[in-house]
């Protein structure tokens, strides 16, 4: 063998590669997330804020996720989809060193701001290489395989961080993503193929800016009125992104590849998924904000040990994978996400009963089944969502079911986060208590109760052609 074949890549790797290859790039996302979690009570005192307020570390991130991720599927197709997911994990990977030498919350939040920009174009555009990489039959098994890395980020991150939170300092927990990037990067320009959906129509630059300016006033909004930051400001902000909704409205209808396709919502398999997945999102976006925040403030316990347990959950989300595609062969999409999605909600309300005096063993049970649960209530809405969606459009699907994802997540942090304002006013005492996070575990759990109500619209053989029920 000469020495040139000795190194030639595959020209079709097969796909448990390419799904471990874009899989690196949603660690690395997840990862950070998590240890960021597991910091802010001591990011709040280095920074003298309110632990309340270190929410918008979190939401800056999901507000870039959510203005810029609706055009990264056209972006995607008009440069290739292995040259923006390289791009993107750059700009991630710039953004997390640059939070790592933040003096304020207000220049965390704008350099959390810039590593949502890169994650919105690295975890739609990874998943879209996905969808057009892999056969349909094998996209179950796919989604699986992609959940491995991206799931041990959360296994990850908890211990990770509290370990660095308590013996280092909180600014390392953003350079571990600079090796990570650059391994990354470095797969992907190996492994991945440069698949891209040729187009005629340009750019939709009006739409992104309508949505964008939307979006961001109704996160905004919701933001300042819900925690009482200024709320006269988000009431404005509030009334403002109506128009500016419906501005985009009457845009998309009249133009020929709008940058969020409305249209997609005619597609019934798409469209439940989209709603009901929309509230079950909105109650677990909640879980990474209140956990770790009611360990450490709550129980007492250091960021360490806070992470030792909250890790556990991704643990049992791990533990799905090899379950997922069996489980959906046997018992169908529909069945599923109705019966797992009350499980998962269940599992996820009892959280709000956790007290120091529970024995951990019963604590760590509660959280390693309900992150099995979660997880494979993911699976199946990012799969079935598409089901029935033609190659031509399936950037544009990639693109507006990962918007609505972002979205509903940040949701899930300021629900999160105004619950626990609202408790503590209500109660009339300055600090945080333990009752105050079993007010917002309990009111974000009842968001996501509906979801399985709407999972019965679902048609019986929904994703059939993609579980093999």
């Amino acid at each position: 063998m000469s020495e040139a074949s000795a190194f030639e890549i595959p020209q079709s790797p097969p796909y448990r590669l390419i799904a471990l290859v874009v899989a690196s790039a949603f660690f690395m996302e997840q990862l950070d997330g998590t240890v960021l979690a597991t910091a802010l009570p001591a990011m709040a005192r280095d920074f003298g804020v309110d632990p309340v307020q270190m929410s918008m570390a979190l939401t800056s991130y999901l507000l870039g996720l959510a203005v810029f991720i609706p055009a990264s599927g056209r972006i995607a197709d008009r440069y290739g989809a292995r040259n923006v997911f390289r791009a993107a994990i750059v700009l991630f990977t710039v953004g997390s060193v640059l939070c790592g030498r933040a003096d304020s919350l207000g220049f965390l939040v704008a350099c959390r701001l810039l590593q949502g920009i890169g994650g919105a174009m690295m975890v739609p555009v990874g998943r879209l290489l996905l969808l057009r990489s892999v056969p349909r039959d094998k996209l179950v098994s796919a989604m699986a395989w992609l959940l491995v890395p991206a799931t041990m980020g959360p296994i990850l991150g908890p211990p990770i961080g509290g370990l660095i939170v308590t013996n280092l300092s909180w600014r390392w927990i953003f350079d571990i993503n600079v090796p990570i990037g650059v391994l990354g990067l470095v797969l992907a320009t190996m492994f991945i193929p440069d698949v891209r959906e040729e187009r005629t129509g340009t750019l939709d630059l009006q739409g992104s800016v309508i949505s964008g300016a939307a979006l961001s006033c109704l996160v905004l909004g919701l933001e300042l009125t819900g925690r009482g930051l200024d709320a006269r400001l988000g009431f404005c902000l509030l009334i403002v992104s109506v128009p500016l909704a419906v501005a985009y409205w009457f845009h998309a209808r009249h133009h020929p590849s709008p940058v969020i396709d409305l249209g997609l919502l005619r597609i019934p398999s798409f469209a439940i998924s989209v709603a009901s997945g929309s509230l079950y999102r909105i109650t677990m976006g909640a879980q990474p904000f209140l956990l770790p925040l009611m360990l450490q403030i709550g129980f007492g316990v250091s960021a360490a040990t806070s992470g030792a347990i909250t890790f556990v959950g991704a643990a049992g989300a791990m533990c799905m994978r090899a379950v997922a595609p069996r489980a959906l062969r046997r018992w169908g999409f529909r069945n599923v996400l109705v019966v797992n999605g009350v499980i998962a909600v269940v599992l996820f309300a009892v959280e709000a009963l956790f007290r120091p005096s529970w024995p951990m063993p019963l604590i760590y049970l509660t959280l390693l089944v309900g992150g099995f649960s979660a997880a494979m209530q993911f699976t199946a809405y990012n799969t079935v969502a598409f089901a029935d969606i033609s190659p031509a459009k399936m950037s544009a699907a990639t693109s507006f079911y990962a918007t609505c994802q972002q979205v509903c997540l940040t949701f899930g942090i300021i629900a999160a986060a105004t619950s626990l304002a609202l408790s503590r006013y209500f109660a009339g005492h300055d600090k945080l208590s333990l009752g105050d996070f079993s007010v917002a575990f309990l009111l974000v759990s009842a968001v996501g109760l509906l979801a399985p109500l709407i999972s019965l619209r679902f048609a019986p053989d929904a994703g059939n052609e993609l579980s093999g029920h």
